[in-house]
């Protein structure tokens, strides 16, 4: 199922949301204008590496750009292609302005932010050792899909059916987002240990994360009175 709108509006504009967006743009555009070498190269410099970080092994001095502890932001603005960008930016465009709607702009970063350290921590305990970088926003943005969810369980959201034809259709909130993450716990311990691909444990430690953070504004939502 391809998510393509919620009816859900928002109050105040999502600046912070499409200034994600647009960094996330610039810096892929910056990444596809390399050379095959010289993206490699960015991807391992800016890129989070496990092994690098917990000071078990090292970068060569002319990949080392930033302290690795930065690495854990600056990973979060790289992409590894344009599905891997666009599939991302997709889902924050969608969901991400309703949490920031409800957090507040400068709330919704450090969401954010903690969200992505979050995510970088789950993917980094089952492989401490791994010298694979990690790049992308998913495992943030699976914090804004945990908060989403339980936030606004009952929201509509129009979803594209691929099923050897495309056809519309309107899913709870709830329902697609709960089967997004059993996807994801399904994929992290169906995937072989040590191999490159999809951070599958970092979008369950995003989304862990976004269910936790949001738990005080849904129980404030509840003194106040019903919630949907």
């Amino acid at each position: 199922m391809i998510p393509i709108r919620d009816d859900n509006p928002a109050h105040r504009p999502p600046v912070v949301t499409v200034a994600f967006i647009a960094i996330c743009v610039v810096v892929f555009l910056w990444q596809v204008s390399l050379d095959p070498r010289a993206q490699e190269a960015a991807v391992y410099s800016w890129g989070m590496i496990p092994a690098v970080l917990l000071g078990e092994a090292r970068l060569p001095a002319e990949l080392t750009r930033v302290p690795p502890a930065a690495t854990l932001v600056t990973s979060m603005f790289l992409h590894g292609g344009w599905g891997h960008l666009l599939g991302n930016m997709l889902y924050l465009w969608i969901f991400g302005n309703n949490i920031e709607d409800r957090l507040g702009h400068g709330r919704f970063v450090l969401f954010y932010l903690v969200c992505g350290l979050a995510a970088a921590a789950a993917q980094i305990l089952p492989e401490p050792g791994s010298r694979i970088p990690m790049i992308g926003a998913s495992g943030a943005i699976s914090g804004v899909l945990g908060a989403y969810m339980l936030l606004y369980p009952h929201a509509r959201v129009l979803v594209l059916i691929p099923l050897g034809f495309m056809f519309l259709h309107h899913v709870r909130a709830v329902w697609l987002l709960g089967v997004w993450f059993t996807l994801q716990i399904v994929s992290a311990l169906a995937a072989p240990p040590g191999e490159g691909g999809v951070a599958w444990w970092a979008h369950i430690g995003g989304f862990v994360a976004g269910l936790v953070l949001a738990l005080p504004l849904r129980r404030a939502a509840r003194r106040r009175g019903p919630w949907g």
